[in-house]
This record gives structure tokens, sequence and C-alpha cells, in this order.
């Protein structure tokens, strides 16, 4: 068998580049031995870019062969995927990316409009995934300088959550970018139309991946990226590798309950079980609520606080 990793997935087909350990990559059309993974059974995708895999050769048809198992994985990075696995069946986790080392939101202060509680779901799921984010805002040539989105951007800084304003079209903060991701494996996730295509045409000029423009009546991106791809980018030293996936209208973070959702929003960990009524206060109208202190003395922003129940309440309805 031999080593390799996924570049990119297509349903049951799969493009497996092997070879990197001698330094003969070569890439292999692939498809999985018997259709079912070992170990990925309830997952709406089985394998994602990023994944590493045995493989078998056909020795039949040059340039094929088929996935005979999954390696184990350092991280990953999921969504829930509402469509579930067909009529009838719940919906699932989907992974959009594995062994990843950064998760790279990508947003814009105008066209489409800024969306914070995006932003907010995509770092909640980045904290439980164990995978340090940073925040790209894209588009700074045509931002306006609304007051609420510079607002909201420095509210991520001062939380933690490094935040990289940017231009793929003039190039403004791409050097930035450039080192933020040097030497590492990262994946770029946004809504359409945000320029997750732009920024990596912009890091790989000779690359030429296709870029959407803007659906006017509902000021949002067309898809123009069908299927996550793994990147790599030229250069020398050491190897810097990005993942371009498609974009994503509504993300839903999966993999803990309710309880577990303050855990996962930095300014709310820390008081977590200190009020109160302990932990099962609701965060809503208890006194003492150590929450809903923090929201009143800027230390938690509104909004913040009202995305946070909306997806415990969404958490719960599941």
């Amino acid at each position: 068998m031999i080593p390799g990793f996924l570049v990119r997935c297509s349903r049951n087909s799969f493009l497996v580049r092997v070879g990197e350990e001698t330094g003969e990559e070569r890439d292999l059309e692939c498809h999985i031995k018997g259709k079912i993974l070992k170990g990925v059974e309830n997952y709406y995708n089985p394998l994602a870019p990023g994944d590493r895999v045995e493989v078998e050769e056909d020795p039949a048809r040059p340039g094929t062969g088929r996935v005979i198992s999954l390696l184990e994985r350092r991280s990953f990075f999921s969504r829930l995927n509402q469509k579930g696995l067909g009529p009838g069946r719940a919906a699932s986790s989907q992974i959009l990316a594995a062994n990843v080392d950064l998760v790279l939101p990508v947003t814009t202060p105008l066209a489409p409009p800024f969306r914070p509680r995006f932003l907010d779901r995509v770092l909640i799921q980045a904290d439980m995934a164990g995978i340090p984010p940073a925040i790209i805002c894209n588009k700074q040539d045509i931002s306006p300088g609304d007051p609420d989105v510079e607002e909201r951007l420095e509210d991520f800084r001062r939380i933690g959550v490094p935040v990289l304003r940017l231009s793929a079209y003039t190039g403004e903060g791409m050097d930035e970018l450039r080192a933020l991701i040097r030497g590492k494996f990262s994946v770029l996730v946004g809504q359409s139309g945000v320029g997750k295509s732009s920024l990596v045409n912009a890091l790989i000029p000779d690359l030429n991946i296709q870029v959407g423009a803007l659906n006017e009546k509902y000021d949002r991106g067309n898809h123009t990226t069908t299927q996550a791809l793994l990147l790599e980018l030229p250069g020398p030293g050491p190897r810097t590798r990005i993942i371009d996936t498609p974009g994503i209208r509504r993300f839903v973070p999966e993999g803990f309950v309710p309880a577990e959702l303050i855990l996962h929003m930095r300014e709310f960990a820390p008081l977590a079980g200190k009020c109160s009524f302990g932990l099962s206060c609701s965060h809503e109208t208890e006194p003492g609520c150590k929450i809903l202190e923090a929201v009143q003395a800027g230390v938690i922003h509104p909004d913040r606080y009202e995305n946070y129940l909306r997806i415990r309440e969404e958490l719960a309805a599941r």
C-alpha cells in the first residue's frame, strides 16, 4: 500500500497525491474500496482534502487506484450538513478539511454584507476542533469605513482573534497573509462572494481559479468553487498549503451539546460555572449571572451574546 493525502474529493472520486516521502509526487484518481471506509460511516462525506490515506494502485489502469484505509487525523474542521444523507435521514457532520493548522474565516465589509454572526459560528467550530483561527476581512479597497464593521472587527481582536484587513484586488495586506500562513496548512471558509478564490489567485498567480460576480438581486455571491481543493503555494522554505472551500451560506456548528457552547466562546469560557446558579444558569434572567454581568460591563459584546442564545437554541432543537 502507498501513503498519500487527499487533494480533491467528489462523491466517490478522490484525487490522492502520493510520493511525498520520496520527492516524486504524482496524483492518482481513486475510489474507496467497497465504497465504505471504516471509521467514517456516520459522516456526510467519508474523506476531505488534507486526509492522509493508504491507497492501492491499479496495475491495469495507470494513474488510478483504491483508497484502502484512512490514517488517524490530527485535526479536522467540520460543520453540520442539514441536507443529511437522503430522505428521512438525519443531518450529519460534514468534514471540510483535515489535518489543518489554521482556520481562516473570510468576510468583507460590504459586498456581500458583513456577517459577524457567521464569523462567530466558524470561530466556535474552530475552538471545538482545537484549531487556531484568524479572520480575513477582504475587499478593503471597497470599504466605506463602516463604524459598525470596524467595531465588531476590533471586538474580535480584543478577545484574541487575529484580524487581517486586506484586498486580493490591490494587494493590500497580502504580505501579512503570506507571513501568517507560511509553513502552515490552512483552510479558507466563508460565504460565496467574499473572495476566497481571489485570495488564492493572489497567493498563486498562475493558478487562475474562476472568480464569480455578486448576485445583484440578493447581494450575495454565486458559487464558483464547487468542491474543496488543496493547493500548495510556490516558493522556497517550508511547504505552505491551503484549502479553498465552496461558499457556505449558513454555517451550523456541530460536535457538542448546548451546555458546552459556553466553553467554545473565548470571553464566555472563563465565566462557566461561576454564576449564582452554577452550571444550571440559563444566562437569560437569573440574578447573579456572570454572563449577563459581562454583557452589561462590555466584556461580552451584545451581538455575541444574542448569537450565543440563538446557537444554543439551535443545538437544543436537534
